[in-house]
């Protein structure tokens, strides 16, 4: 009697399911983007279509610049200006924000003076911040403090209002004082509306320096541009620019980066 026997299947990989694609990393995107950006730059300014410098004679006199140490030294004097500036608006927003957002008596003292000053440009303050603080430090200071502060307190506010009140009621039911669901609950679930605020304070910050700079500042990235403005020294305008530019990506990274790293709890796309 013959037995007859299956024949043998050879494993086989697995195969991935129609209609998947392949994810992409967005860093590939970036250097595209960054690749095109720089081209069309060059374009333009070969093409004569605008009145600028094109990348080869921007990173000359960028390298100039450099090898004088004066595009350091000015790069350094702003970073401190808005470092200082800004952390001293987080750390003043953010407790003002967390007073707004917890304590209805605090929030209907300072909601009207905090949503009145934020209509305001900071820029729109340099006459009088001159007027009162001299063109030392100080009013440079203050207004960087003042553009980062606006952005990071009506974060920090609406992180503490849009916390979950189901959240906060079943830390009740559980026994918790006011002092732990505002520490074990409040406060992590507004980091990342803080953190967010954080980031656009931080581009306000940037965008303040140039203007603040102004106020007979010395040194620094926006002083630098003014004064080839005088000039028309176009090449190193665009310096300044890229150079800000650069510098803010790099933080916002770094604030994102810190971002993920805090709020690893919660679900991403």
């Amino acid at each position: 009697m013959t037995v007859v026997t299956a024949p043998e299947k050879t494993p086989t990989t697995p195969q991935a399911p129609r209609g998947a694609r392949r994810t992409v990393h967005p860093l590939v995107f970036n250097l595209i983007a960054l690749v095109l950006a720089i081209a069309l730059w060059a374009l333009t300014a070969a093409a004569g279509l605008a009145d600028i410098p094109g990348p080869l004679s921007v990173s000359s006199r960028a390298r100039e610049l450099l090898s004088d140490g004066t595009l350091t030294e000015d790069a350094l004097a702003s970073l401190q200006r808005v470092l200082l500036g800004f952390a001293l608006g987080t750390l003043v927003a953010v407790p003002v924000g967390f007073l707004m957002g917890w304590y209805p008596v605090a929030r209907g003292l300072l909601e009207p003076y905090v949503q009145f000053f934020r209509t305001i440009p900071p820029l729109a303050l340099i006459p009088l911040v001159i007027v009162l603080m001299g063109i030392g430090e100080t009013p440079k200071i203050f207004v960087i403090f003042l553009a980062a502060f606006m952005s990071c307190v009506v974060a920090a506010f609406q992180g503490v209002t849009g916390v979950d009140r189901t959240l906060i009621d079943a830390a009740r039911v559980l026994g918790a004082s006011d002092r732990t669901v505002f520490l074990k609950v409040v406060i992590p679930a507004s980091t990342p509306f803080i953190l967010v605020g954080m980031r656009i304070g931080l581009g306000a910050a940037w965008a303040t320096v140039v203007a603040a700079e102004m106020i007979g500042a010395q040194k620094g990235l926006g002083f630098e541009m003014v004064h080839a403005q005088t000039y028309y020294d176009v090449p190193t305008i665009f310096v300044g620019l890229i150079s800000i530019g650069v510098i803010g990506l790099v933080m916002d990274r770094l604030l994102l980066l810190a971002e993920h790293r805090l709020t690893a709890w919660q679900e991403r796309r």
